[in-house]
């Protein structure tokens, strides 16, 4: 089969297009013909072996998994014989490794079905970065009626779930992004929309302030708080190979014990039963998934370069 792989960490130059084996099929396994994948924070991640406490799990010197990519939509190809409740033909979407390929292959508790009317560009927009806003907004912030939530990196990925979810859940929401994200912002539900300079002084106040992909320091965050607010801290970005911005969440758990405010890391975790209420909630047209860009298989690495430049509003997604 096609697919794009890594021999060594680094970025989208280290890519191949090149024939490999498939997967090979287990009992509980399904095997998904891919006809949609998105683009993430986490593959770069994954791809450049940063920082480097992952290195142990994905690969001391290279990628364990040579094909990059973890959101996957598909019509699946064939299963395992102990799954049951799935059969060829079927439209699926999950959060698998290895899903920059022609064939995709998880255990059948990674791939939720794909509700009718929703297209597979669409579906492999929702799983990581979908569930990590619902996370932010549902669990880890717990945004309520009438609070005021800050969303950082408003216009990004994760941002454009977590903006119409906060607004969903009763917040009035203020989305920080680059100027021209902002009528994208606006569009979520936002109701105020600022640049990255312009609350430098502010005396204004947020009961949950959701940074995602930030590197602004938690003496910040807190001064943007409210004094029992909270702040949830949806990964990093910072120079450094061992923690790469990550040092940021490690200090928030050490910190927030002894100040009034509640600095917290988010876990993320890719949950079917998660992605399975994101799929209905846009089938009933309550969220709207943002595709910026779609590109073919054969331009992964431009697709990457655009993505990871930050000049992408909401989702890229790369089509077979």
């Amino acid at each position: 089969m096609k697919a794009i792989v890594q021999h060594r960490y680094g970025g989208p130059e280290t890519l191949e297009y090149a024939d490999i084996d498939p997967p090979t099929l287990g009992p509980d396994d399904v095997l998904v013909r891919v006809r949609a994948a998105a683009v993430d924070a986490g593959v770069r991640h994954l791809m450049s072996g940063v920082p480097w406490l992952i290195r142990p799990v994905m690969g001391l010197r290279r990628p364990r998994q040579p094909v990059p990519g973890i959101d996957a939509a598909g019509v699946v190809e064939s299963v395992g014989s102990a799954v049951t409740d799935l059969r060829p033909g079927d439209p699926v979407v999950g959060a698998v490794r290895g899903a920059y390929a022609e064939l995709a292959r998880a255990r059948r508790q990674r791939w939720v079905r794909i509700p009718d009317g929703i297209s597979f560009d669409t579906a492999a927009a929702i799983p990581t970065s979908g569930t990590t806003a619902l996370l932010a907004v549902r669990d880890t912030g717990r945004v309520r009626p009438g609070q005021r939530v800050l969303v950082t990196g408003a216009g990004s990925g994760v941002g454009s779930y977590v903006v119409p979810l906060a607004v969903r859940a009763g917040a009035r929401v203020t989305g920080m992004c680059r100027p021209e994200k902002a009528d994208l912002v606006a569009s979520l539900g936002a109701q105020e929309v600022v640049g990255y300079d312009q609350l430098t002084g502010s005396r204004d106040r947020w009961d949950v302030i959701i940074d995602i992909a930030g590197n602004t320091g938690l003496t910040g965050l807190r001064r943007l708080l409210t004094p029992r607010g909270t702040a949830v801290l949806v990964g990093g970005e910072g120079k450094g190979g061992l923690f790469a911005g990550f040092d940021r969440q490690l200090r928030a758990l050490l910190v927030s014990p002894f100040v009034p405010e509640k600095l917290k890391p988010l876990t993320a975790v890719t949950r079917a039963t998660d992605l399975a209420e994101l799929l209905t909630l846009v089938q009933q047209g309550e969220l709207r998934p943002v595709v910026d860009r779609t590109f073919g298989i054969g331009e992964v690495a431009d697709a990457l370069a655009y993505t990871w430049s930050g000049s992408a509003a909401g989702k890229v997604v790369i089509t077979f």
